[in-house]
């Protein structure tokens, strides 16, 4: 069992998790919902501990336990186990009716283009819409967003790479998910969740599920866009059959180079390409 995604430890699982998993004891979950524009997701309850991924406002977030100030659970959009602050966790849920569309947009006090900010929240971060007035949309319990800057849950964006493209030159940052920082995979998860596609959190997860649905290209073979380069621990877009987009810790951003420069650099610390996937139409 991945601890990553099995909400499992010796004394306590997830009661869906029963007769899979030895435990002490099993629960069920609780919802809860990200409050806090973004709030880091722990591998242990410890404000030091290792950053596994970040959590966006409006996500909802399955509490298993809540003790000394942490809350250990897990994400309901991609499973991921780990430990929050449990101050950043409201308890009331909100069915969220839009996604943020925009690579991050300001929530404000009031409509009005003049008022101070509250939070500036990410790119497919989950509201609940409420009043519109002129140009701007209700969050409910939190201010107010540009109409513009929201889609409705359903609605998807036609290209993935499209949106990866977005994000060019944003920092990269280990365990990040947002405009102001993010790693590889996250690259890819928001991008294609953007697009309506889920995909797992970290690396291997996606070339595993993935590879399980879309197509095996040679790693040989003549590229197209939309194709995921995986090496391990690593993964990249190609915007065309040359070019490779990719948040990568040697330029510390997502940068946009020749596919070829990548395989030849990224060989030497993590190995050969170990798979092209090609999303199956």
């Amino acid at each position: 069992m991945d601890r990553r995604t099995t909400p499992a430890r010796p004394d306590l699982a997830a009661s869906h998790l029963e007769g899979q998993v030895e435990a002490e004891r099993f629960t069920e979950p609780v919802d809860r919902q990200v409050g806090h524009a973004n709030v880091w997701l722990r591998s242990a309850p410890k404000d030091d501990a290792p950053v596994d991924t970040e959590l966006l406002f409006g996500e909802v977030f399955a509490v298993l336990e809540e003790k000394d100030g942490w809350a250990w659970g897990f994400s309901r959009n991609d499973g991921y186990t780990g430990y929050v602050p449990s101050d950043a966790l409201d308890r009331d849920v909100r069915m969220a009716s839009h996604r943020v569309s925009a690579l991050r947009t300001y929530v404000l006090s009031k409509p009005d283009l003049k008022s101070p900010p509250v939070a500036l929240i990410s790119l497919n971060s989950r509201v609940a819409a409420g009043r519109r007035e002129g140009n701007y949309v209700e969050v409910i319990g939190t201010g107010w967003v540009p109409q513009f800057h929201i889609a409705p849950v359903s609605a998807t964006e036609p290209d993935f790479v499209a949106v990866a493209e977005r994000f060019y030159a944003v920092p990269y940052l280990w365990g990040g998910k947002t405009s102001v920082g993010l790693d590889c995979s996250a690259l890819v998860q928001l991008s294609l969740e953007a697009a309506g596609i889920p995909a797992p959190r970290d690396t291997d997860l996606q070339e595993a599920e993935l590879g399980g649905r879309w197509r095996h290209v040679a790693a040989d073979a003549p590229k197209r866009r939309g194709d995921l380069v995986f090496w391990k621990g690593h993964v990249g877009i190609m915007t065309d059959g040359e070019q490779l987009l990719h948040a990568n810790a040697w330029h510390m951003a997502v940068a946009i180079e020749p596919l070829a420069e990548a395989v030849e650099r990224i060989e030497k610390t993590a190995g050969p390409v170990t798979s092209v996937l090609r999303r199956s139409r």
